[in-house]
């Protein structure tokens, strides 16, 4: 199955360049002057052993009125949602402008799957740009040439993520297409995971955190040994540092960040270095530890770490560190449930558990909250037992029936893993209102 790429950016990053060199033809109009493209162009593209469909967009402005910026605004935003997924470019060259950071979140909420690209990275001119480009919270950049042709490798191994959840979702909804109406028959029926871990495969986990949350001295305390530098100062640590542990017997490999400041605070090249590890780290991960001081929880800093990790697809652990300091144990403990589902709703049903890396104390909590977290982040639940589930649900809920006729859900199947997602068939989807998809 192939899937589609639309690319995205402000005007002028050189989409519709990128675009003529997928699909090997000069079929968009490419000019220095910037807002040439206006109107959505589709192409059959290859790239290696890929075939997909790319999208050349207008580029993106910051008008939302009708004018004719605005106009083709709403054009891209549409292309956006169509798409499985976006290719976010920015002007290497020209550095992260506010207009990209400010399209940067837009995609995060119209797009499931988006790949930031910095062009015109060529020679020595792009690299401050593609290093600012970490700032934009959407993974590793790719470095690209639309022009010359580099980065096409690159871009390729970002792509092929994508073609294969494309395979496999064509694959479940090839074997569900017989199903009509929901099928609650079932053999066996138990959730599974899927992803074994091993000593060649480990788990990979990322301990992630503001400056002196105490990240370096819990994986010392995991490890038994004094491995990593630690100290009363912020910002000790500086390289993202990948170490493996046997967790009791849970083979991990196991990743020690540099302490994430507000990016307003963040001067030095190096610091910005360590940042940018520490994002790359997050990517990679499979589950991201959020360690949070129990003095001072739910920072702003806190909130767009964990939102950060989210947002990348990773498992999230929310870890309260210090907790042997605390002396009103119980109160803090409902104040902290009570904060963590009022500020991080889009983590609901995170685990979150409170530790001590000084004293080792909570850190089989730890452990287990982590493989929980795996498990869910990486299981597959079969159909029947999801259709069980929905057929309980719109018998307690049951959906909205607008005109009088009301919309019937037929059948769910999980599209992907990893974390899951899942698909409702049903009739009039366009007509269900947001409020009964949640």
């Amino acid at each position: 199955m192939s899937f589609t790429l639309a690319l995205v950016g402000r005007p002028n990053v050189g989409k519709s360049t990128l675009f003529n060199r997928l699909v090997g033809k000069r079929l968009a109009l490419v000019d220095d002057q910037p807002g040439v493209t206006r109107d959505l162009r589709e192409g059959p593209a290859k790239l290696g052993d890929l075939r997909f469909t790319v999208i050349d967009t207008a580029g993106l402005e910051e008008a939302t009125d009708e004018s004719l910026q605005g106009r083709m605004r709403r054009l891209t935003e549409r292309a956006v949602e169509m798409a499985d997924a976006c290719l976010f470019m920015i002007d290497a060259r020209a550095g992260v402008l506010p207009a990209d950071e400010v399209f940067a979140d837009i995609l995060r909420k119209k797009s499931a799957r988006v790949i930031l690209a910095a062009n015109k990275a060529e020679g020595k001119a792009g690299e401050a740009g593609l290093l600012d480009a970490y700032s934009l919270g959407l993974g590793e950049p790719v470095s690209l040439s639309a022009e010359h042709g580099e980065g096409m490798g690159e871009l390729l191994m970002a792509l092929e993520p994508i073609a294969a959840e494309a395979e496999e979702k064509a694959a479940l909804v090839e074997a569900e297409a017989p199903l009509v109406d929901l099928d609650v028959s079932d053999e066996g029926g138990e959730e599974t995971p899927t992803r074994e871990i091993t000593k060649e495969r480990p788990l990979q986990v990322a301990v992630v955190g503001r400056p002196n949350a105490g990240k370096s001295t819990l994986i010392n305390k995991l490890l038994g040994e004094d491995r990593l530098l630690t100290g009363p100062e912020a910002g000790i640590t500086r390289d993202a540092i990948s170490l493996p542990l046997d967790w009791d017997g849970l083979p991990v490999r196991i990743f020690d960040t540099a302490g994430m400041r507000k990016k307003a605070r963040v001067q030095e090249k190096l610091e910005k270095l360590s940042v940018a590890d520490g994002l790359r780290a997050v990517k990679f991960a499979e589950v991201v530890v959020v360690l949070l001081d129990a003095a001072i929880p739910f920072e702003s800093q806190d909130l767009r770490i964990a939102d950060l990790a989210e947002r990348e697809g990773r498992a999230v652990v929310i870890a309260v560190n210090k907790w042997d300091a605390e002396t009103e144990k119980q109160s803090k403990l409902n104040e902290l449930r009570e904060a963590f589902e009022r500020l991080l709703p889009q983590l609901r049903g995170a685990p979150m558990v409170t530790v001590s890396a000084k004293t080792g104390k909570g850190l089989d909590r730890l452990r287990d909250a982590v493989i929980r977290a795996h498990d869910v982040w990486n299981r597959r639940v079969p159909t029947a037992a999801l259709n069980r589930w929905l057929t309980g649900m719109v018998e307690a809920h049951p959906p909205p029936a607008p005109g009088g006729r009301r919309i019937r859900l037929r059948y769910a199947t999980q599209a992907k893993m990893r974390p899951p997602g899942f698909v409702i068939m049903c009739s009039h989807p366009d007509k269900l209102n947001a409020s009964y998809k949640r």
